[in-house]
């Protein structure tokens, strides 16, 4: 399947991520919205992620891949690159 990488920003109750998400390029469910909203997903695979504690407590941590429970997201939208 032919795929591309979405700047993407996630937040949990307790972590802000950037990062990039894998979607298709094209067809059925290529549109973010209709990817995270898929009931059978349960985690998003994100890569070149940065995470950072809403409560400030730490700098940013780089991570080059993470999974995402998709039960803990609170708000997904794209990034403008």
């Amino acid at each position: 399947m032919d795929q591309r990488r979405e700047p993407v920003f996630l937040e949990t109750d307790r972590y802000r991520i950037e990062g990039k998400l894998t979607l298709p390029r094209e067809g059925f469910r290529s549109r973010l919205s209709d990817y995270v909203n898929q009931g059978e997903r349960d985690f998003f695979s994100i890569e070149d992620a940065a995470v950072t504690p809403l409560d400030g407590s730490r700098e940013a941590q780089q991570v080059g891949f993470m999974l995402v429970a998709r039960r803990h997201v609170r708000l997904v939208m794209p990034l403008e690159v």
